[in-house]
């Protein structure tokens, strides 16, 4: 007999992983908040390009594993065994 069954693990993993996240939203930072709308509008800009920079990395790595992933994964279905 099984502790649990598939779903419930999988269940009880998300229902921890949004507990632990869930401090997480907390950090709006106000501060940063604060300090962005004081600025003038060019640097309101300067900012939000900024992070638009920052994000391209990140978003790029994980566009070229997902590639190489459906790619790996299609070439290893039609090699024949």
């Amino acid at each position: 007999m099984r502790f649990l069954s598939g779903k419930v693990r999988v269940l009880a993993l998300v229902a921890v992983l949004w507990v632990c996240s869930v401090p997480g939203f907390g950090q709006g930072c106000a501060m940063c908040n604060a300090a962005a709308k004081s600025t003038p509008k060019e640097g309101q800009q300067a900012l939000n390009k900024a992070v638009l920079v920052l994000l391209m990395p990140p978003i790029g790595i994980m566009l070229f594993g997902a590639v190489f992933a459906v790619r790996y994964g299609k070439r290893r279905d039609q090699d024949p065994d």
